[in-house]
Protein backbone atom coordinates (compact mmCIF):
# COMPACT_ATOMS: atom_id res chain seq x y z
CA UNK A 1 0.00 0.00 0.00
CA UNK A 2 1.44 3.67 -1.00
CA UNK A 3 2.64 5.70 2.09
CA UNK A 4 2.82 2.58 4.58
CA UNK A 5 6.02 2.15 6.19
CA UNK A 6 8.02 -0.82 4.95
CA UNK A 7 7.87 -2.35 8.67
CA UNK A 8 4.22 -2.00 8.94
CA UNK A 9 1.41 -3.90 7.45
CA UNK A 10 -2.33 -2.94 6.76
CA UNK A 11 -5.12 -5.32 7.53
CA UNK A 12 -8.23 -4.21 6.26
CA UNK A 13 -11.42 -6.18 7.28
CA UNK A 14 -14.56 -6.67 4.93
CA UNK A 15 -17.58 -5.85 7.40
CA UNK A 16 -20.32 -7.66 6.62
CA UNK A 17 -22.74 -7.16 3.82
CA UNK A 18 -19.57 -5.53 2.22
CA UNK A 19 -16.89 -6.63 -0.07
CA UNK A 20 -16.99 -10.43 -0.40
CA UNK A 21 -18.39 -10.84 3.08
CA UNK A 22 -22.62 -12.16 3.84
CA UNK A 23 -24.86 -10.48 5.69
CA UNK A 24 -25.30 -12.51 8.93
CA UNK A 25 -28.53 -14.34 9.42
CA UNK A 26 -29.50 -11.92 13.12
CA UNK A 27 -27.39 -9.04 12.46
CA UNK A 28 -27.24 -6.74 15.14
CA UNK A 29 -24.09 -4.92 15.97
CA UNK A 30 -23.42 -7.62 18.91
CA UNK A 31 -23.15 -10.40 16.05
CA UNK A 32 -21.31 -8.08 13.68
CA UNK A 33 -18.59 -7.35 16.58
CA UNK A 34 -18.44 -10.66 17.33
CA UNK A 35 -17.72 -11.69 13.57
CA UNK A 36 -14.81 -8.94 13.16
CA UNK A 37 -13.21 -10.28 16.54
CA UNK A 38 -13.00 -13.35 14.89
CA UNK A 39 -11.30 -12.14 11.74
CA UNK A 40 -8.87 -9.97 14.21
CA UNK A 41 -7.59 -13.08 16.41
CA UNK A 42 -6.85 -14.73 12.70
CA UNK A 43 -3.71 -11.73 12.17
CA UNK A 44 -0.33 -13.77 12.78
CA UNK A 45 0.66 -11.06 15.00
CA UNK A 46 1.45 -11.36 18.68
CA UNK A 47 0.25 -7.44 18.93
CA UNK A 48 -1.00 -4.97 16.50
CA UNK A 49 -2.55 -1.76 16.21
CA UNK A 50 -6.40 -1.28 15.82
CA UNK A 51 -7.71 1.50 13.51
CA UNK A 52 -11.22 2.34 12.93
CA UNK A 53 -12.79 4.89 10.86
CA UNK A 54 -16.28 6.66 11.75
CA UNK A 55 -18.90 4.42 12.57
CA UNK A 56 -16.23 1.65 11.73
CA UNK A 57 -14.18 2.77 14.98
CA UNK A 58 -17.69 1.63 17.11
CA UNK A 59 -17.66 -1.60 15.33
CA UNK A 60 -13.98 -2.28 16.26
CA UNK A 61 -14.61 -1.32 20.11
CA UNK A 62 -17.89 -3.42 20.01
CA UNK A 63 -15.13 -6.16 18.48
CA UNK A 64 -13.37 -5.81 21.56
CA UNK A 65 -16.38 -5.99 24.16
CA UNK A 66 -17.15 -9.45 22.40
CA UNK A 67 -13.13 -10.52 23.25
CA UNK A 68 -11.79 -8.98 25.60
CA UNK A 69 -9.35 -11.52 25.52
CA UNK A 70 -7.72 -9.20 22.31
CA UNK A 71 -7.21 -6.29 24.69
CA UNK A 72 -3.97 -8.02 25.42
CA UNK A 73 -2.71 -8.54 22.09
CA UNK A 74 -4.10 -4.38 20.90
CA UNK A 75 -0.86 -2.25 21.35
CA UNK A 76 -3.05 0.79 20.36
CA UNK A 77 -6.29 1.66 19.42
CA UNK A 78 -6.81 4.67 16.68
CA UNK A 79 -10.50 6.17 16.15
CA UNK A 80 -10.90 8.23 13.46
CA UNK A 81 -13.52 10.99 13.33
CA UNK A 82 -15.96 8.54 15.63
CA UNK A 83 -19.24 9.72 16.79
CA UNK A 84 -20.28 8.91 20.79
CA UNK A 85 -23.66 9.52 19.54
CA UNK A 86 -26.40 9.50 17.03
CA UNK A 87 -27.24 13.39 15.91
CA UNK A 88 -30.62 14.20 14.32
CA UNK A 89 -29.76 13.79 10.98
CA UNK A 90 -28.55 10.47 11.59
CA UNK A 91 -32.21 9.57 13.37
CA UNK A 92 -34.22 11.88 10.62
CA UNK A 93 -33.21 8.62 8.17
CA UNK A 94 -34.44 5.82 10.67
CA UNK A 95 -38.05 7.66 11.39
CA UNK A 96 -41.00 5.61 11.23
CA UNK A 97 -42.70 5.30 8.29
CA UNK A 98 -40.75 8.00 5.89
CA UNK A 99 -36.87 7.34 7.21
CA UNK A 100 -36.09 4.37 4.45
CA UNK A 101 -37.18 7.02 1.76
CA UNK A 102 -35.32 10.04 3.45
CA UNK A 103 -32.41 7.55 3.03
CA UNK A 104 -32.73 6.35 -0.53
CA UNK A 105 -33.28 9.61 -1.95
CA UNK A 106 -30.53 11.45 -0.49
CA UNK A 107 -27.95 8.34 -0.78
CA UNK A 108 -28.94 5.80 -3.21
CA UNK A 109 -30.17 8.62 -5.78
CA UNK A 110 -27.31 10.27 -7.55
CA UNK A 111 -28.87 13.58 -7.71
CA UNK A 112 -29.63 13.28 -4.00
CA UNK A 113 -25.70 12.23 -3.48
CA UNK A 114 -24.61 15.77 -5.48
CA UNK A 115 -27.08 17.67 -3.57
CA UNK A 116 -26.09 16.45 -0.39
CA UNK A 117 -22.07 16.39 -0.88
CA UNK A 118 -23.06 20.19 -2.06
CA UNK A 119 -24.61 20.95 1.06
CA UNK A 120 -22.01 19.23 3.16
CA UNK A 121 -18.70 21.53 1.68
CA UNK A 122 -18.29 22.93 4.75
CA UNK A 123 -17.34 19.65 5.96
CA UNK A 124 -14.92 18.10 3.48
CA UNK A 125 -12.10 19.98 1.29
CA UNK A 126 -12.94 21.05 -2.06
CA UNK A 127 -11.64 18.15 -4.08
CA UNK A 128 -13.60 15.51 -1.34
CA UNK A 129 -16.59 13.84 -2.32
CA UNK A 130 -18.97 12.40 0.91
CA UNK A 131 -21.27 10.49 -0.81
CA UNK A 132 -19.08 9.35 -3.26
CA UNK A 133 -18.75 5.66 -1.78
CA UNK A 134 -22.76 5.39 -2.13
CA UNK A 135 -22.48 4.54 -5.26
CA UNK A 136 -21.24 1.25 -4.89
CA UNK A 137 -22.66 0.10 -1.66
CA UNK A 138 -25.36 -2.42 -0.48
CA UNK A 139 -27.53 0.11 0.55
CA UNK A 140 -29.82 -2.74 2.25
CA UNK A 141 -27.19 -3.40 4.55
CA UNK A 142 -25.49 -0.34 5.22
CA UNK A 143 -29.20 1.33 6.03
CA UNK A 144 -29.17 -1.43 8.58
CA UNK A 145 -25.84 -0.52 9.74
CA UNK A 146 -27.26 2.84 10.43
CA UNK A 147 -30.17 1.57 12.51
CA UNK A 148 -28.18 0.37 14.39
CA UNK A 149 -25.53 3.08 14.84
CA UNK A 150 -28.47 5.07 16.45
CA UNK A 151 -29.58 2.45 18.98
CA UNK A 152 -26.06 2.73 20.36
CA UNK A 153 -26.84 4.37 23.75
CA UNK A 154 -24.16 5.18 25.94
CA UNK A 155 -20.30 4.84 24.85
CA UNK A 156 -19.67 4.14 28.54
CA UNK A 157 -20.45 0.48 28.17
CA UNK A 158 -16.65 0.90 27.30
CA UNK A 159 -14.84 2.53 30.32
CA UNK A 160 -13.24 -1.01 30.75
CA UNK A 161 -11.37 -0.76 28.15
CA UNK A 162 -8.09 -0.02 29.05
CA UNK A 163 -5.81 0.17 25.69
CA UNK A 164 -3.41 3.31 24.45
CA UNK A 165 -5.74 4.90 22.62
CA UNK A 166 -6.33 8.27 20.48
CA UNK A 167 -8.76 10.19 18.86
CA UNK A 168 -8.20 11.89 15.39
CA UNK A 169 -10.62 14.46 14.08
CA UNK A 170 -10.35 16.84 11.69
CA UNK A 171 -11.04 20.63 12.68
CA UNK A 172 -14.00 21.21 10.17
CA UNK A 173 -15.69 17.86 10.80
CA UNK A 174 -18.85 17.84 12.14
CA UNK A 175 -19.76 19.76 15.18
CA UNK A 176 -21.20 16.43 16.53
CA UNK A 177 -17.72 14.60 16.25
CA UNK A 178 -15.91 17.45 17.82
CA UNK A 179 -18.35 17.47 20.42
CA UNK A 180 -17.62 13.80 21.11
CA UNK A 181 -14.91 14.29 22.03
CA UNK A 182 -15.42 15.23 25.57
CA UNK A 183 -17.82 11.93 25.83
CA UNK A 184 -14.74 9.76 24.64
CA UNK A 185 -12.26 11.65 27.38
CA UNK A 186 -15.27 11.16 30.21
CA UNK A 187 -15.30 7.07 29.21
CA UNK A 188 -11.06 7.46 29.04
CA UNK A 189 -9.07 9.61 30.60
CA UNK A 190 -5.79 8.95 29.83
CA UNK A 191 -6.49 9.03 25.79
CA UNK A 192 -4.68 11.45 23.19
CA UNK A 193 -6.88 14.17 21.54
CA UNK A 194 -5.35 14.76 17.88
CA UNK A 195 -7.04 17.58 15.96
CA UNK A 196 -6.03 17.84 12.39
CA UNK A 197 -6.32 21.15 10.87
CA UNK A 198 -7.79 21.97 6.76
CA UNK A 199 -9.51 18.92 7.16
CA UNK A 200 -13.45 17.67 7.17
CA UNK A 201 -15.04 13.68 8.23
CA UNK A 202 -12.53 12.26 5.99
CA UNK A 203 -8.60 12.48 7.31
CA UNK A 204 -7.78 9.60 5.42
CA UNK A 205 -8.30 11.34 2.15
CA UNK A 206 -8.19 14.96 3.21
CA UNK A 207 -4.83 14.63 5.58
CA UNK A 208 -3.13 11.48 5.02
CA UNK A 209 0.19 12.66 5.95
CA UNK A 210 -0.93 14.26 9.23
CA UNK A 211 -2.34 10.76 9.94
CA UNK A 212 0.20 8.94 8.45
CA UNK A 213 2.66 10.71 10.74
CA UNK A 214 0.42 10.42 13.93
CA UNK A 215 -0.13 6.62 13.42
CA UNK A 216 3.55 6.04 12.68
CA UNK A 217 5.79 8.50 14.85
CA UNK A 218 4.11 8.99 18.34
CA UNK A 219 6.15 12.69 18.59
CA UNK A 220 3.50 14.14 15.69
CA UNK A 221 1.09 13.35 17.78
CA UNK A 222 -1.30 16.96 19.19
CA UNK A 223 -2.76 17.20 22.42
Amino acid sequence: MSGLPTYARFISIDLPGHGQSPWPHRASLKTIGDLVAQEMEKIDSPTFTLVGNCSGALIGLFAIESRPELQARIERLVLIDPFAFAPWYFRIFVTPLFGRLFYYSTFANPLGRWITNLSLRGRRNEETDLTHSFQRINHQATYSYLKFMTSLGSVNRWNGIAIDTDIVYGDRTFSAVRNSVGIWRSVWPHIRISELQQCGHLPILEATGDLKALLFDDNQVLD
